[in-house]
């Protein structure tokens, strides 16, 4: 079983990120989407976009966390995650996930919301968001649309998912 390194993204990071998504997605829009959220100050925040490498440094691993918002109030996009395909099903993907939500954990953000496949992200806590007044601004199966708050103990906002102009919706 591999130990997997999680880091945050360094500038010499960006090929092997871009690698990683066109490797696990059959189109180059995600790699697209990222490259439009580094470059929009609104959305980009510095040390939410995690690698998960191997023993010796090399890039397998990716989640990003960017600011999107509900109903005006600031909440964080869990979009895109991948892992490359030799990697797959070795625990890279959820690393570089926890890697992420213990950083914005730590840089006091409250609520991460994600669009994804419902067996995969109630491991790290998340549930669907309509159990907590949210929803996504476009049609998508309740099971989906998941939210995960960070701190039980302070409120989340409800409402109406605003993500940054980079994912097209």
């Amino acid at each position: 079983m591999t130990t997997w390194t999680a880091r945050p993204e360094t500038a010499e990071d960006v090929s092997a990120v871009r690698d990683i998504l066109l490797a696990a997605f059959p189109t180059a829009a995600e790699a697209g989407i990222v490259d439009a959220l580094r470059a929009d100050p609104g959305a980009w925040l510095d040390g939410l976009s995690m690698i998960a490498a191997t023993p010796d440094g090399a890039p397998v691993g990716y989640a990003l966390l960017t600011r999107c918002h509900v109903d005006g109030r600031p909440a964080l996009a869990l979009a895109p995650c991948a892992v490359l395909p030799s990697a797959r099903r070795t625990g890279a993907g959820s690393a570089a996930i926890r890697a992420a939500l213990d950083a914005a954990r730590a840089m006091g953000e409250n609520l991460v919301l994600v669009l994804g496949h419902a067996a995969y992200y109630p491991r790290f806590g998340f549930a669907p968001a309509s159990r907590l007044g949210i929803r996504a601004p476009f049609d998508v199966p309740d099971e989906a649309m998941m939210a995960l708050a960070l701190d039980d103990a302070r409120p989340v906002p409800t409402g109406t998912i605003q993500y940054p102009p980079a994912f097209g919706v």
